[in-house]
């Protein structure tokens, strides 16, 4: 199969924030920084939500390390979405790192997960947090955050920046005490007005996916360099604190002379572990770690960016990057085709020992890959259109005959996870669909105490004749008609589907797609275009249908928003391309925000994909619970348990010192 890596995240299978499964989807999650591995894309808080607003007043002094501001709880060291850690104040370091490991060599790979405005094929920017250009891979790691990631738990964060945290008792305002060694690049101190300035900038400038998911941030100030105060709307989503926490500090000196919202190839001052090095646009980027890193000794930092450099690579053709990484022209590689992982991988340097292969368990959410259709469009406006073209994509035959049986039915908006409906509602969700009460009508209330919709499935011949006969039934009941072996709305206009990608990895997956839409009498084609085109375009909803992975945290909040929300509907450059603008969505998505416990989450997130599932808004595509990786055998891996929710890869390796596994 071929996979679309996620996009943190954009294309086929799945990748950290993003990216394609077999020749698929960008995944439609935000990459944030690997540090934080993309997962909240927005999406976790500390405390209930509570219903009265921050009142504005004259800021007291910043109280001591430790210490209880007025009005504010105990200062924590790290946050959860339902505020539970697993590691103490005086932590050392994360379990599964190894202290001891080797600093030095090269790392090397395709990205394997986009967001934003970045590319899998190519880039012209250094800016990725603006919606123009093609931002470089990687670019997250040349900033610091205030919190970092950890891996072991679902959506835990650290102190990074942020040495605390302490939270109002309504929950509306969040004072970090920013680390007094904190530095810039160039050595100058990063203050809380840097911290300030950035999430200000971000919400004003910045990509529109950050700023739809800082809609329910009200403000962020500084109280003198030590402390910043952020404020958030009474109602906001649980996880925009954590998703304010994981965005990068920029300094406010370095943007006062330089312009924020361009396309830009000057190297940004930053902070991280990792400065840009030499690049070439459209071919590579790379990272140099900084040996003078300020916070390389604190715990959440303390055996990882074990590599002296950090390369991207960029093809246009996928077959060619594959050629590449047997001739050891990068040294790591996600593979994200099924028949390549089937067939490829015969050649010297494998038979010899020098490449090693290794499949790894995917334990969180897959996310939700497929054809995704532009509601805009008055063609796609009728359900039974949509759902009628569902019974012309012929999974089992493409799985057996494209994909070696390498992927799993997608059907779900949360695969792979507990969130997924599945039957007829249970007794919480039935709860919960009561509750909402006469917001609902009668047929939404069946609607969602049945089994939810799922596309169907097929003889395995290519062209199921009882499918095709099912979905002309859905064309006829919702107006079409042949007419001279063309399908005909009653004003005589063709059904034509242009299916838009920006890499042809997915056309022989697409084409029999489109045999089979052809029997029905749709004039459909597979059309490419370069990636900046393709890009312009899905921002500005210049589609029919294109292939994405929206890609599911463990713990969804703001970004179900900004994927499904009508409010994200006409945002150019949001990642809701369908144009789903269902005002029960949104009340299920402000259900699934305001729950006040995972159980009660786990029930409003069934619902909810009880709901989008009815919508018949896509074509689902097709999912592994697996990572395919290959690497040349030079790098060492930590002895301890890998982490549970990421591969940490390359966070947590290192340049080989013994064999890797």
């Amino acid at each position: 199969m071929t996979g679309k890596p996620p996009i943190t995240a954009r294309h086929p299978e799945k990748a950290a924030i993003g990216g394609r499964l077999e020749g698929a989807c960008r995944l439609l999650q935000a990459p944030l920084s690997r540090r934080t591995a993309l997962a909240f894309a927005a999406g976790a808080s500390l405390l209930p939500l509570l219903g009265r607003r921050a009142v504005s007043q004259e800021a007291p002094p910043p109280p001591a390390a430790g210490a209880l501001a007025p009005g504010f709880g105990a200062e924590s060291h790290g946050l959860s979405v339902f505020g539970d850690l697993k590691y103490p104040a005086d932590f050392a370091r994360f379990d599964y790192v190894d202290p001891a490991a080797p600093t030095g060599g090269t790392f090397s790979q395709i990205g394997p997960t986009a967001a934003f405005n970045q590319s899998f094929q190519t880039f012209n920017s250094l800016n990725g947090y603006v919606l123009k250009g093609d931002g470089a891979q990687g670019v997250d790691l040349i900033f610091d955050t205030l919190m970092a990631r950890a891996f072991d738990e679902p959506d835990a964060i650290y102190g990074l920046v942020a040495q605390g945290v302490a939270v109002s008792q309504d929950g509306t305002v969040y004072r970090f005490r920013l680390r007094p060694q904190a530095r810039f690049h160039d050595g100058s101190k990063l203050t809380a007005e840097d911290v300030a300035f950035s999430l200000n900038l971000l919400k004003s400038k910045g990509h529109p996916i950050i700023a739809q998911n800082l809609r329910d941030m009200v403000s962020a100030e500084a109280e003198g360099d030590a402390i910043a105060v952020v404020r958030f709307a009474p109602r906001r989503a649980r996880d925009v604190p954590l998703f304010v926490a994981s965005l990068p500090i920029f300094s406010k000196a370095y943007y006062s002379a330089n312009e924020f919202d361009a396309s830009s190839l000057e190297p940004p001052l930053g902070s991280g572990a990792y400065k840009i090095g030499r690049f070439e646009v459209g071919r590579f980027i790379e990272y140099r770690r900084d040996p003078d890193y300020w916070a390389k000794d604190l715990p959440v930092t303390i055996g990882v960016n074990n590599f002296d450099v950090l390369r991207y690579e960029y093809f246009r053709d996928r077959e060619v990057g594959f050629e590449a990484f047997k001739a050891r022209a990068y040294l790591f590689r996600q593979e994200f085709t099924a028949r390549t992982w089937a067939t490829g991988y015969d050649f010297p340097a494998l038979n010899e020992g020098k490449v090693k292969r290794e499949v790894l368990p995917d334990r969180t959410p897959s996310g939700a890959q497929g054809w995704f259709l532009n509601l805009r469009r008055p063609k796609f406006a009728d359900p039974r259109v949509r759902e009628a073209l569902s019974y012309a994509f012929d999974f089992n035959w493409t799985n057996k005959n494209l994909m070696y049986d390498a992927y799993r039915r997608t059907t779900s908006f949360f695969e792979n996870s507990d969130l997924k409906a599945g039957g007829p509602a249970g007794p919480d969700e039935e709860a919960l669909i009561a509750r909402l009460g006469d917001r609902l009508s009668a047929e939404d209330v069946a609607v969602l105490k049945a089994p939810p919709w799922s596309p169907p499935v097929s003889d395995g011949s290519g062209q199921d004749r009882a499918l095709l006969r099912r979905g002309t039934q859905l064309l006829r009941e919702a107006g079409w008609v042949i007419k001279g072996g063309r399908l005909v709305d009653p004003q005589g206009n063709g059904l034509a589907i242009e299916f838009l990608d920006d890499e042809g990895s997915l056309e022989r997956h697409t084409s029999p797609f489109i045999k089979n839409l052809k029997l029905l009498g749709i004039e459909a084609n597979f059309r490419l275009v370069d990636p900046p085109q393709y890009q312009r375009r899905l921002n500005d909803f210049d589609f029919d249908t294109t292939v994405r992975r929206f890609s599911m945290s463990t713990v969804p909040g703001e970004s179900l928003r900004n994927y499904f929300g009508s409010a994200a509907a006409n945002i150019p450059g949001s990642n809701n391309l369908s144009g789903i603008a269902d005002p029960i969505v949104d009340l299920l998505i402000e259900e699934v925000i305001a729950a006040p416990t995972r159980d009660e989450l786990r029930t409003a997130c069934r619902v909810l994909d009880r709901r989008l599932r009815a919508g018949r808004y896509w074509v689902p595509q097709w999912y592994s619970a697996e990572f395919r990786i290959a690497f040349w055998d030079e790098f060492g891996w930590p002895s301890a348990p890998r982490p549970t929710y990421s591969r940490a890869i390359p966070e947590i390796w290192s340049a080989r010192t013994r064999s890797a596994g």
